[in-house]
């Protein structure tokens, strides 16, 4: 098995600090529950706390040791994560910077399970009443890093050359 790179640690360790500043920011000044317009009418700063999983799935669903269980899955996600991008060859830049940001958003969102037993999440997408589910910066990074996957899947960046016949 490869190593990681210092690209992949350095762009997951950036996006965790980003993603832990960005949630205390929030914390310390937006109450919870309450927002704070940045563009009327499409994008506010809403204090919300999901302790589901992605999306607000299992929310509002109680269980003993809810927190913990959705730690563990998310810690095994995690390192199966890092398994995966570990075996990626040096040229596959694009995966690699798409797992590094899939690495990082899902560290950030650990540190909040594990500490808090939820997730701040604060980002508000709305249109008129249509509101987008609430997420923070490392929903934003995992997005992004599985559109960066996708995007190497379907072989972009890879400039092979045709041999001639």
């Amino acid at each position: 098995m490869k190593r990681l790179s210092a690209l992949t640690f350095g762009l997951s360790g950036a996006i965790v600090v980003v993603d832990q500043l960005t949630k205390a920011l929030v914390r310390a000044y937006v109450p919870l529950h309450s927002s704070r317009t940045i563009v009327p009418g499409l994008l506010d700063l809403t204090h919300v706390q999901n302790s589901g999983a992605a999306f607000g799935i299992l929310n509002a669903a109680e269980f003993p040791y809810k927190a913990a269980v959705i730690a563990v899955i998310a810690t095994a996600a995690l390192v199966s994560i890092g398994v995966f991008a570990a075996g990626l060859s040096p040229h596959q830049r694009l995966a690699r910077i798409g797992l590094a940001l899939i690495l990082g958003g899902a560290a950030g969102n650990l540190v909040d399970r594990v500490t808090a037993g939820y997730v701040v999440d604060f980002v508000d997408v709305y249109w008129r009443h249509y509101h987008f589910w609430a997420f923070n910066v490392a929903d934003s990074a995992i997005t992004v890093g599985v559109i960066g996957m996708m995007l190497d899947m379907l072989g972009v960046g890879n400039h092979r050359t045709v041999p001639e016949l």
